[in-house]
Formats: C-alpha cells, structure tokens, sequence
C-alpha cells in the first residue's frame, strides 16, 4: 500500500470550477471510477471519478471551493499495482495525448446535487434610532440620518444600495462617497457608442416581504443565474422586433406520421422539431444576413458559411441550448437522431461544452406546452430566433371549390436583431418558412 495524490484533471477552457458536492469522506474505500465529487462550470454539472482504487485518507477540497487543473482532492492509500483510470475531460474535445501519459476520455454521468432546502423567514422588527430612516437591505436594517439621507439623494445614490459601515449598519457620508467613487470607477461598455452601463435601469426596491406574512427563500440554479444574465444583456443590447406568421403544415404531420414507424424502427423519434430545423437552414440559405452576427466594433457582419441550428431545451436545472451541427449536410431523419442524443444528454447533464457552441440560428419550441405565440428572446451574437407555439385545426377557405377546409396551422413567432435585419427581410424569412412548411417535398430537395 501507497498514499497517492488524486488532483484535478483537465477541465477545459476554464480557468475555475465550483464544487458543488462532496461525495466521499475520510476512511472510505472507493473503486476506480468511482464518482469523488461533482463540479459546475458556467452551463453544466458534472462528476469527477477516483483514478485508481483504494481507502481516503485526507480530502482537501470542500463544497463551495473553486478548483482548477492539478488541485489537490484527496489523498489515497492505494495498491502499488493500481492500474491508474481514465481522467475525465469538462469541455471540449481531449489533445492527443503525450507519449507515457494516459489518454482522457469523456466525464461519466454526474449525480444531481441536493438542493438546498428552503428556508423559513419570520418577520423581524427592529426598534430605529430616533430621527432616522430604515433601509431593508438583504433582510439586515440599516440607518441613515437626515442629513446623510440629502446628501444621498443629491447625489441621486439609492441608500438601499449600500451596506452602513457604522455601529448598527448605520450609514454614513463617506460610505456614499466611497459609493459613488467605486461606481464611477466601474469599466462601461463602448461597443456601438451605447454600453450596458448606459442602459442600466433605476434599481428595484428592496422590500422586507416578511412583514406582509411568512416567506421562504429558494437559491436559483447556477444555469438559472446564468442564462438570466445572459438573457437580460441580450433584450437591452439588440432591438427586437417579432415577426409574427403561420404555417399549414397538414400535409407534413401527414408524412410525419407515415414515416414514424420507419423511424422508430431505427430506433428514432421523428418530430415536428427536425422539420423546423431542415426548413430553418433552407431559409438561412435564402437570406444569409439571418445566418451573421454583427462584430464587436458594430461596423460590419460576420457571415457564416457554416449551418448549425440550436434548440432550447428545458431541463430540471433550467433553460440549457444543444446545438446540431452541420445541418445543412443531414438528412431529416439524421437531424431527428441528434436531437434525441442531445436532449437525453440535456435532461441526464452530460452535455458537453462544445455541444451548446457554434450556433447560427436558434429554435425555441413551445408547441408541447401550448400558447398560441410569444416572443423569444435572441441568443446572441446570433441575429435571430424562431418561436414555434401549439399547432391546432382551423378553417381555411380553399377558392377552388369556395369552401372551408379543416386544416393543421402553426404559429411562428420570429425575433430578429434590427441593427441587421430589416422589417421586410423579417417578412420574406417567415414567408420562406411557411412555403417550405406547407409544401413538404420542397424539404426534400
């Protein structure tokens, strides 16, 4: 027997990882590839297994910590004939390895952290000082004096922003001076001359909620509070504009439906989605400013002679975006196949990284849940999103035998970037969209 080191391998392109849970303790006996602990990067969860078996005798890390490649886990009281596991990989795809190295392979299946439990808040009140004001500040009371409070709102600085450096949190005048400065001393965006800081809205007040009744605190996912940040950058950089159309897709659900059997056959579920996804490129084609992105300095765009399509995917931990890649060279029956993989990968948390990159045009399904139309929201740099809500019979008048006629109507919803697309190229996209939809043997060409 041996003590060994067990360190972090490879993670990535990231700098950092979380440790969201600590799965063995001193005094265990674990196999090889038995899961140590579970990490998190920016969009995805994931375990890191023991190299070689044996019985822990220390472990460095804990929950909470960031570790990066080469940290110290865990030391292990391990056999000298102990044939070393294969370290996994976080993101992207592994480097050929080095002669007299152990080649990487992909992360196993994580175990999903327990989440915190909620917790119980009662209302508390605390006595003031006389001649100041409150400020409920992450539920802790701060004060401020008349005086300080003028000072404050001369300077147009949101008391409920600060955190009181005087007995009792209590604020003072150099703690909003030292605000202010720290404020002005922030970098601001000057990416088209309007920067996120420009943009920045007036503060959402803070409200003690406890003295209405009892509450209860729930943490949002880390994929929750990613995906919220990104998706507010995205709203307030680029101008959305939602065009808005419908699609007769009767005859396609028809040959969907003929061709199911045939697909499952091949161990595949054929859904409206791939469909979208083959019309989606055919379109992109058409009208290559949707298939761009506008560059950093805002005076020119990038065009992409490359087609691959995202499509959200809601999971337990929130909204994660798998993209399919290569469209443009797969048939409807392949697209169908990768969308089965990534959204069992999704749901299971074993996307990779490099599985959520490189999009050109994303595709957000609700026609499962049901609406009737919405507006996505760009996932930028791309320039554009299709929404797709329930299809439902309606009647249609059919001039050739001055008629109405049942037929199956999808609504599509398309959000664009204005600073690139145009009014009435938004138009022609959806109008494409719907011919190719309504006519299915286009698809096939």
């Amino acid at each position: 027997m041996a003590l060994k080191d067990v360190l972090v391998p490879d993670i990535g392109n990231f700098d950092s990882v979380d440790v969201i849970e600590v799965l063995v303790k001193m005094g265990d006996t674990i196999a090889a590839d038995e899961s140590l602990l579970t990490v998190e990067s920016d969009k995805a969860s994931m375990d890191i297994p023991a190299p070689f078996a044996g019985v822990v005798k220390t472990v460095k890390i804990k929950v909470g910590d960031k570790i990066a490649q080469g940290h110290l886990i865990l030391t292990l009281e391990a056999a000298e004939t102990a044939s070393p596991a294969v370290a996994p990989t976080l993101a992207a795809s592994p480097a050929p390895a080095k002669h007299g190295q152990t080649p990487k392979a992909e992360i196993p299946a994580p175990s999903r952290p327990v989440p915190a439990p909620a917790q119980k808040i009662q209302p508390t009140h605390q006595p003031l000082p006389v001649g100041e004001s409150a400020v409920i500040n992450g539920g802790k009371t701060s004060h401020a004096s008349p005086s300080v409070r003028k000072f404050a709102r001369e300077l147009g600085v949101n008391l409920s922003m600060l955190q009181g450096s005087a007995a009792k949190n209590r604020i003072t005048q150099a703690d909003v001076q030292a605000y202010v400065k720290n404020e002005l001393a922030k970098p601001r965006s000057e990416n088209m001359g309007v920067g996120l800081g420009s943009l920045a809205t007036l503060p959402m007040p803070v409200i003690d909620f406890s003295q209405f009744g009892e509450i209860e605190t729930k943490p949002l996912s880390r994929i929750k509070k990613i995906s919220g940040a990104n998706l507010h950058r995205n709203w307030v950089t680029a101008p959305h504009v939602t065009q808005f159309d419908e699609a007769d897709i009767t005859d396609l659900e028809e040959f969907r439906k003929s061709m199911s059997k045939d697909a499952e056959k091949r161990g595949i579920k054929l859904t409206l989605l791939a469909f979208l996804i083959k019309a989606s490129v055919n379109a992109l084609k058409a009208y290559p400013n949707f298939n761009s992105s506008l560059a950093p300095d805002g005076d020119s765009l990038i065009m992409k002679n490359y087609y691959n399509v995202g499509f959200a995917c809601d999971t337990p931990d929130g909204l994660v975006v798998p993209v399919v890649k290569d469209v443009q060279s797969k048939d409807v029956l392949a697209i169908a196949a990768d969308l089965g993989e990534l959204s069992i990968k999704a749901r299971e948390r074993k996307l990779k990284i490099e599985e959520m990159q490189g999009g050109c045009f994303t595709i957000s399904s609700l026609g499962g849940i049901g609406g009737t139309m919405f507006t996505p929201i760009i996932n930028c740099p791309e320039v554009a999103i299709l929404g797709v809500s329930r299809s439902s019979m309606q009647p249609v008048y059919n001039k050739e035998t001055d008629s109405f006629e049942p037929r199956l109507i999808l609504p599509l919803s398309l959000s664009y970037d204005h600073r690139v697309v145009d009014g009435a190229d938004g138009a022609r996209f959806t109008s494409h969209m719907r011919m190719m939809l309504s006519d299915v043997r286009r698809l096939l060409l």
